[in-house]
């Protein structure tokens, strides 16, 4: 069920309420080439986009913001424009003459840059003020011009201030959010949209949830919400890291606006965030013929913090083994091919590598367990349990049966199961993504048979199976990549790049390594990479041994070869022939 929002004004559309959800994308060129930002607006739109995003670091991108919106006014186009700023208020202000909404960051609306030493009680209070004073004029500025703020909270971008009280984590999202939001309540302002955005899902979900908890418990207005994951990447992994995030999230009815971010051209973004949307709204309305479906608070505590404790079988599925991916067929052996872990022939699963051999148990997740179901299950905990869903909704079918198994205190391992009809590679990619994800990220399943009706279906499976669970942090299978989808601030080719980077290291497997076009919010989105490759200057980058830049101003042309060194020079290198 969809949460009721406020339904909040941005430009001619409304965001929120029971308003179809809104899709938009940020356009990645400079936003002082006007009429290059004009003409990929122009494409952002025709692909259906309903808000257009730019980024504004000064004052004189935020004044140029008129003229792309006298551009494309002058063409018809009549969709909102957004501001996106950080560290400059001044260029906040300007943009609230020029464009329709202005996204502030919390981390840096307030310039903290030369604090030093440990935050004492004392000063974090004395800043606390200026943001009240600071922001606080923000806001009257917007609320007389009749204009819309978003509040985005980035996890890479917290505040030192924040971090160092509450930790760098979801609650450190929630109360930079808060201290932020309550300036907007004292001065009687609603025109309010709400991000808390992360590259990391779990942190992602669990900040977008901790926030609408907080929010109704404090008597909040209940605003609308933005939904993105950050530095998803692109191709097949940013689209699938994309889809494990916000489809977790719009299962549980939350988000009325969505920007899939991808190291792509922008107006890419737009047909994968539709085919996400429309695909998740289309249960809404799918109402589950039973008595004892737990409500969300009930659910949320059967999903204690972490993975779920379970049986362990054979010592290949369950307890602390890593999820497993299953398929019915072999994929067809050839070099570098991903295999499945086991394969199912309708009775056992069969582990290709061992020849060991596990029992299933097969259960449609809408089915009432019988004592019969019970009986069996106790007296054989070596058993795995294929957990059907075959309905409309499979992640509230797989809610359901998960709840019942733990009602009657059955802790075998679970697969999740559901086969995908009538659907084309990328949509199986999508689907799949959004409804598992949804169920690892509450912290259970032991593994996935997610199956799809195509022709030559298992390689894509095998592969798209273990995306999935490398999105949802639960197992690494292949060099990750977490990178920027690029804007105006970005200081040098993201897409060329990227295609260098995995051309020299995707043989690396389980490393993890960030490609940011600046340090707004490079350093902190990548944070938990092994290596970043992070726009520096113009012309030069700085590399970063996760947390720590080790080398800067390294020369564009040089840089590449100099990650390769330093990746070696750390012993994380292996030749691409092993």
């Amino acid at each position: 069920m969809r949460r009721p929002s406020l339904v909040v004004p941005v430009g001619n559309i409304a965001v929120g309420g029971q308003n179809p959800i809104v899709i938009q994308s940020m356009a990645s060129v400079s936003t002082m080439a006007t009429e290059t930002a004009v003409a990929q607006a122009k494409r952002i739109l025709d692909a259906g986009a309903g808000i257009v995003r730019y980024t504004a670091q000064g004052v004189k991108e935020a004044q140029n913001l008129a003229h792309i919106r006298a551009g494309l006014d002058a063409m018809g186009y009549r969709q909102p424009l957004v501001a996106d700023i950080h560290f400059n208020p001044h260029a906040a202000d300007a943009a609230l003459d020029t464009v329709e909404k202005v996204r502030i960051n919390p981390g840096n609306f307030v310039d903290t840059r030369n604090h030093t030493g440990d935050w004492t009680a004392e000063e974090f209070d004395r800043y606390h003020l200026l943001v009240q004073e600071r922001f606080g004029a923000f806001v009257d500025k917007a609320k007389r011009l009749g204009r819309t703020i978003r509040i985005g909270v980035n996890h890479g971008s917290l505040s030192e201030r924040m971090v160092q009280r509450y930790g760098d984590t979801p609650e450190g999202m929630v109360q930079s959010c808060l201290e932020f939001l309550d300036v907007c309540v004292a001065h009687e302002f609603d025109r309010i949209i709400i991000s808390m955005k992360s590259s990391n899902t779990i942190v992602m979900t669990e900040a977008v949830r901790l926030l609408e908890r907080r929010l109704r418990e404090g008597g909040y207005p209940p605003y609308p919400f933005h939904l993105g994951v950050t530095e998803a990447g692109e191709g097949e992994d940013g689209r699938i890291k994309s889809a494990v995030g916000i489809g977790a999230l719009l299962a549980d009815g939350l988000g009325d606006t969505i920007r899939v971010s991808l190291s792509e051209e922008p107006e890419y973004e737009v047909p994968v965030a539709f085919a996400l949307r429309d695909y998740m709204m289309q249960r809404q309305d799918c109402n589950m013929d039973t008595d004892d479906m737990p409500d969300a608070e009930a659910y949320q505590r059967l999903c204690a913090p972490g993975r779920q404790d379970t049986f362990v079988v054979n010592g290949l599925v369950g307890g602390g083994c890593k999820p497993c991916v299953v398929t019915r067929q072999p994929v067809m052996e050839c070099d570098g091919e991903p295999q499945p872990d086991f394969y199912f022939d309708g009775c056992t699963l069969t582990d290709p590598h061992s020849g060991k051999s596990i029992t299933t148990y097969t259960w449609d997740a809408t089915q009432e367990l019988s004592d019969n179901d019970v009986n069996t299950l106790r007296q054989n905990p070596e058993m795995v349990i294929l957990l059907s869903a075959d309905g409309a909704n499979p992640v509230a079918e797989w809610r359901l049966g998960y709840a019942r198994l733990r009602r009657k205190e059955i802790k075998q391992p679970i697969i999740l199961c559901h086969r995908y009809r009538n659907v084309s590679a990328d949509e199986y990619r999508l689907f799949a993504a959004a409804d598992a994800g949804s169920i690892l990220l509450d912290g259970w399943a032991n593994g996935l048979m997610l199956e799809a009706d195509m022709p030559n279906a298992t390689a894509v499976e095998t592969v798209t199976q273990l995306a999935i669970l490398q999105a949802s942090r639960l197992r690494m299978s292949k060099t990750e990549y977490i990178s920027c989808p690029s804007c105006g601030r970005t200081l040098y080719d993201i897409q060329t790049t990227i295609a260098k980077i995995k051309a020299a290291t995707s043989h690396l497997k389980g490393l993890k390594i960030g490609i940011m076009g600046c340090i707004v919010n490079g350093p902190g989105e990548m944070a938990d990479a092994d290596y970043g490759y992070v726009g520096g200057s113009p012309g030069t980058i700085d590399l970063y041994k996760q947390r720590e830049c080790v080398r800067r101003g390294i020369p564009e042309a040089q840089a590449v070869q100099e990650l390769i060194t330093l990746i070696k020079q750390n012993n994380d290198w292996q030749s691409s022939e092993n």
